[in-house]
């Protein structure tokens, strides 16, 4: 597997969004199962594996523990703090919550979870209205002081929030949504990550699968699955938004690839600092995944994409809309 960098931090060109294996998209895996894959990718080649308090809330990380237990010294493990979840009882109570003695708290109970002595890389969930971004980073360069974190990180910040945290502590990731299906970062986001020496983890690069192609407007959910929430994975929406999938197929014909290696490419081939985090709970999902590394999209096709993209919008919100309002973008 091919190595890129965020920041200072070394990792594989494509990384492995553990979520979907104990939340939001349906029941949780079989753990077996799941310790298995994440063996496997390693095996493949991933080097970063992505989790966060929230996902379980709890479960995800303690999985990710005692599955990379055995490899600890050749990962980077990436988790997330900001949310207010009680740490005894995992109850969520709404909103965020990045005050210093929490963000310790939780960084001390990620280490367990994790069953290691350092976190690779800590980022903040959303960003806390109520905690000035400086306190926060100024929190986490506390914990890199004592060994217990490596790296910070911001998912979902605005621009400004980037830059304060920056000055006091240097992010070396931000994470966001980017993909075919949501280009909006690129407006903004990348000029000041190019700048600044940041690194961008698009998670739901596949846009929740859809861009798999492997879904249509018949396609049913699990009742708990998230994506039921999400306006442009309405059946309606799914019917109008074929127009990306159907782009991509072209180039995956031609390519003999598939739609998800297209689209997982052509977000490596924007800039060398970007790391992408597909999930799934499926080992030959993960494989074809992977296969997007090896996949050399000309300029030709990159020019065919962006020309077929020109003009295309998206129907529906990428968000609910109260999940919206937690954003910085």
């Amino acid at each position: 597997m091919k190595t890129r960098k965020l920041g200072a931090l070394e990792v594989s060109a494509i990384g492995l969004g553990c979520m979907s294996m104990s939340d939001r998209y349906g029941p949780p895996a079989d753990k077996q199962d799941m310790i298995r894959l994440l063996r496997s990718a390693h095996d493949l080649g991933v080097t970063m594996f992505d989790t966060a308090e929230s996902y379980g809330p709890f479960t995800n990380e303690a999985l990710l523990g005692e599955a990379l237990a055995p490899v600890r010294d050749t990962v980077v493990l990436a988790t997330k703090f900001g949310f207010d979840i009680d740490l005894e009882t995992g109850a969520r109570r709404g909103g965020t919550n990045s005050r210093p003695e929490h963000v310790k708290a939780v960084a001390d109970a990620a280490l367990k979870r994790l069953r290691t002595d350092r976190i690779d890389l800590f980022y903040q969930h959303r960003v806390d209205p109520d905690v000035a971004i400086e306190e926060v980073a100024g929190t986490v360069g506390e914990l890199v002081a004592e060994g217990k974190v490596k790296h910070f990180g911001l998912s979902e910040p605005g621009v400004q929030t980037i830059r304060r945290a920056h000055t006091v502590h240097p992010v070396a990731a931000v994470q966001s949504e980017y993909s075919l299906f949501w280009r909006e970062p690129e407006a903004e986001l990348f000029p000041a990550l190019q700048e600044l020496g940041i690194g961008l983890v698009p998670f739901s690069p596949l846009g929740a699968g859809f861009l798999t192609g492997k879904m249509d407007e018949t396609t049913a959910f699990d009742p708990t699955d998230f994506r039921n929430s999400i306006p442009r994975l309405s059946p309606e929406a799914r019917r109008a938004n074929m127009i990306f999938v159907d782009l991509i197929r072209q180039i995956a014909a031609r390519k003999q690839a598939t739609p998800a290696q297209v689209a997982i490419a052509w977000i490596l081939a924007q800039r060398p600092w970007i790391v992408p985090i597909p999930g799934t709970t499926k080992q030959h999902r993960l494989e074809e995944n992977l296969g997007a590394a090896d996949l050399d999209l000309t300029a030709e096709d990159l020019r065919e994409i962006d020309s077929g993209l020109l003009g295309l919008t998206a129907k529906g919100d990428r968000l609910p809309e109260v999940a919206l309002r937690m954003t910085g973008l």
